[in-house]
């Protein structure tokens, strides 16, 4: 049995008041994810604007105090430096106790300055070339050991292959070609050479995981944008159905569009906003407040809802926003809320509710 369905049960308001408390873990081939809910690493990489290494680990504390036990890194986020924020937080737990993802797809290589790229300030003096082999992926992997300090990772995604890349572009299928020969059938090596528990794709588009079902078989994969409050048709449509099909279970980034759900300007990673999103997300502001919750509240958990989601993973370079997050997952939404939201076109009539 998937991931996803065995969690449904543990969703708020189906029964376990508070998922992170739950002492069961959940298995999908040797993946375990202790809840749905975890903590990407864009933000601890600084994305968008700095952080600092002392606001960092608050962050990751604060998670931890609330109870998140998955974590989501990579080797893009920041250079290299938010798998180093996060080693240095998670190397003094348990291993036993929490769930480490990171990705593929990028060796770093040391520069006087790090390569100019809107998504990280203040990143790490390194440059990256990419490489989808197999023995980039054991390159890339053991990189990402040495950077954690950690000596082992649960769940490998093959990161950002995929058009809206934008060192790619219309030739990502050329990188797609150099990964189904090297990079998926080496994770499925590792699997099951007990060094990794679980793979798949780390993307922000839908296409690439479809063509991914097409030639191997991931565990699960990340999609990151493509479920949201705000977007979430296409996911329904094309998505779902086939990951339900392959049994591959899906864990939701970008919950809340880079911080768009939770009130900041900004809608997901390259700042384009689509016209008319300002306007809807007031109405749907105003929606939530006369049913006495809030948006941000109600986009983490509508994200969570679909049984084929086995967790969402927003980000946060601040303890309080990380407990915030947490809390958000205990709170009952009534069901008259998402009603409104179909009955005004807000979101699609086929989406899943939070029960």
């Amino acid at each position: 049995m998937g991931m996803a369905a065995s969690m449904a049960t543990y969703l708020p308001g189906l029964g376990f008041d508070n998922p992170l408390d739950m002492k069961e873990k959940i298995d999908l081939n040797n993946v375990n994810l202790p809840s749905n809910f975890g903590l990407g690493g864009v933000a601890i990489g600084n994305g968008f604007r700095p952080t600092t290494d002392e606001q960092a680990q608050q962050a990751m504390e604060g998670a931890w105090e609330a109870g998140v036990r998955f974590f989501d890194t990579s080797p893009w986020y920041g250079l290299g430096l938010s798998e180093r924020r996060f080693g240095r937080f998670l190397h003094n737990q348990k291993r036993e106790d929490y769930v480490l993802a990171t990705k593929v797809g990028r060796i770093l290589k040391a520069a006087k300055d790090a390569p100019k790229n809107n998504s990280w300030k203040e990143a790490s003096p390194f440059d990256y070339e990419y490489d989808y082999t197999a023995s980039g992926v054991r390159r890339s992997i053991e990189d990402s050991l040495q950077r954690l300090g950690i000596n082992s990772i649960d769940i490998v995604f093959i990161h950002d292959l995929s058009p809206d890349n934008g060192d790619m572009k219309d030739t990502w299928k050329d990188y797609f070609k150099v990964a189904a020969k090297g990079a998926m059938p080496e994770l499925t090596k590792m699997k099951e050479e007990g060094l990794i528990k679980g793979w798949g794709l780390g993307v922000n588009r839908i296409e690439p995981i479809l063509e991914t079902l097409k030639v191997a078989s991931p565990d699960l994969c990340l999609s990151a944008t493509q479920y949201s409050l705000m977007y979430h048709e296409d996911a329904l449509e094309r998505l779902f159905p086939v990951c339900e099909e392959k049994g591959v279970d899906i864990v939701v980034g970008a919950p809340l569009n880079a911080g768009f759900l939770a009130g900041i300007d900004r809608y997901n990673y390259w700042g384009e906003m689509p016209e008319g999103f300002k306007e809807k997300r007031e109405k749907m502001s105003e929606i939530a407040k006369n049913h006495g919750t809030d948006l941000r509240t109600a986009a983490l958990q509508f994200s969570a809802a679909p049984t084929v989601v086995s967790a969402v993973i927003p980000g946060t370079r601040y303890p309080e926003q990380a407990r915030a997050n947490v809390e958000s997952m205990k709170v009952k939404i009534p069901q008259a809320f998402w009603q409104e939201l179909v009955e005004n076109k807000l979101i699609s009539e086929k989406a899943p509710w939070p029960k």
